[in-house]
């Protein structure tokens, strides 16, 4: 009997990605596979995945809309249909964007950052096409990206932050005996898990991918896979330490489920903890911090981030820790006015004198 290939947590996810993708192809027009396959080695498959979500949204749109007459199947679309459509077809469908029904029947929404996302998606599959000297026309070069509003940066202030730690350590807000028994049983590892987000500012995929063997105690330090498939190394301090120590000698004690026995953070089942498990974990903590902020493990991120600003007064810095390729990134999420300069502009005018 042949080995079964055991694949890391990371080179998994790419599996499932490059299957999903095939999975997706097959439904999109036979031409679309030239773009894949010359993006292959240049975009993540989970990049890849994205653009061939959208471009069937696209496609079943332009089929419905624009092709005259419009074929039975949108596989049955040949390469010559992308030079019969227009600038003002690309507009339409963005409009189409903000409400429509898929295939299955599920409505859909998207603001401006979902539609600049799809144009942005159109606008790499349209030139790949003609960059290559396969299309004569780009009509989604000249369409104009979505204005985006900008939103309020959603993050724990200091108090917040420090009670976040309190109320996973001790189950603050638990009110019925499940949900107590839940917290005494998972209590140290939430703790880790927790810390470590406000802590590091990883990201929460790059957190349930890690192994017991990325942690390195002796110089304070995780290796983590970041969104591109790189590996960084990211330090931690003294109170990180602390709760990853002891959580670590609780690790070492269980049996992980077939499969997962490297992973650093296990489910209740003993498999590795997923990224919707660490959400749904962070979201319940936090409602009992705050009702005003939807906290995720991305605000988390942002806690840490505008912290490490506020301390180090470094952009770069904060950059290099988070991973940014791009710097203005970095600054445009974490040199804003934060809340405790808006608590003291509150103070600040006095009506009386």
């Amino acid at each position: 009997m042949a080995d079964v290939k055991k694949y890391s947590y990371h080179e998994d996810i790419k599996k499932k990605n490059i299957l999903k993708l095939r999975e997706l192809e097959a439904l999109l027009p036979r031409f679309c596979l030239i773009f894949f396959n010359g993006m292959t080695d240049h975009v993540a498959p989970r990049t890849l995945v994205a653009y061939a979500y959208d471009l069937e949204i696209f496609f079943r749109y332009i089929n419905e809309n624009v092709l005259k007459p419009s074929y039975d199947d949108i596989k049955d679309i040949p390469l010559k249909a992308l030079e019969d459509i227009q600038k003002f077809d690309i507009e339409n469908y963005l409009q189409y964007l903000t409400y429509y029904t898929g295939a299955d029947g599920t409505e859909h929404t998207n603001d401006e950052r979902g539609k600049k996302r799809k144009l942005s998606s159109l606008r790499s599959f349209y030139n790949y096409y003609y960059e290559s000297e396969l299309i004569r026309s780009n009509p989604a070069s000249i369409v104009h990206v979505p204005k985006i509003h900008d939103k309020n940066i959603i993050r724990l202030d200091s108090d917040e932050t420090s009670k976040l730690i309190e109320v996973v350590e001790n189950g603050s807000g638990q009110s019925s005996a499940h949900e107590l028994k839940y917290h005494e049983k998972n209590a140290v590892r939430d703790v880790a898990l927790v810390t470590l987000l406000l802590g590091t500012g990883i990201r929460v995929s790059e957190c349930v991918g890690l192994d017991i063997t990325d942690v390195d105690f002796d110089n304070g330090a995780v290796r983590i896979v970041r969104k591109g498939g790189n590996e960084a190394t990211v330090y931690f301090g003294d109170e990180v330490y602390d709760a990853l120590s002891e959580y670590m000698d609780e690790r070492m004690k269980l049996i992980a489920a077939p499969g997962s026995e490297n992973a650093l953070f296990l489910s209740m089942q003993k498999k590795r903890i997923s990224v919707r498990a660490v959400e749904n974990l962070v979201k319940k903590y936090a409602s009992y911090v705050t009702s005003l902020k939807k906290i995720t493990p991305h605000k988390l991120r942002s806690t840490y981030g505008t912290a490490l600003y506020r301390e180090s007064g470094d952009i770069y810095l904060v950059a290099s820790v988070l991973g940014h390729k791009d710097v203005n990134t970095t600054r445009k999420h974490y040199a804003s006015m934060d809340d405790d300069k808006k608590r003291m502009a509150a103070n600040m005018v006095k009506l009386k004198k």
